[in-house]
């Protein structure tokens, strides 16, 4: 897709049992760790990460605002590890898991989410609050 001049949405996320065992970051790194070493530096330009907790998708369920922001800053801190700085700050790192308007605005107050993967509620009217959901 990088190479046919695409632009790329990588979803990553771990299930329900895996959260509750505690490794949430060793599963979200491994799937990063697959993309990492397929694609140069210069590709992450074209790369969104959007971190989308398995059992959040279509489930109402959603991560709080500190469990998606402790995943979005370890993401961050793993690019910058694994990556570069630069990787690490400038490539968007985004939210999908069940968001609508009632914790849109909660969760795009965290320092590290920096928008949002819709999914059912872009069908909705609800989706202009999550588009304004930074106003």
């Amino acid at each position: 897709a990088l190479e046919a001049g695409l632009k790329v949405v990588l979803c990553i996320g771990e299930l329900l049992e895996e959260r509750e065992a505690g490794i949430t970051q060793t599963v979200v790194n491994r799937q990063l760790d697959a993309v990492i070493k397929t694609v140069k530096e210069a590709d992450w330009a074209n790369i969104v990460i959007a971190y989308e907790p398995v059992w959040a998708i279509g489930t109402g369920k959603v991560a709080t605002p500190d469990q998606a922001q402790e995943v979005h800053a370890a993401i961050r801190k793993y690019l910058e590890t694994v990556v570069s700085a630069k990787v690490a700050e400038q490539t968007r790192i985004t939210y999908g898991g069940s968001v609508n308007s009632g914790n849109c605005k909660v969760l795009a107050q965290q320092p590290d989410v920096d928008g949002f993967l819709v999914g059912g509620a872009s069908l909705k009217l609800e989706f202009i609050d999550i588009i304004n959901a930074n106003n």
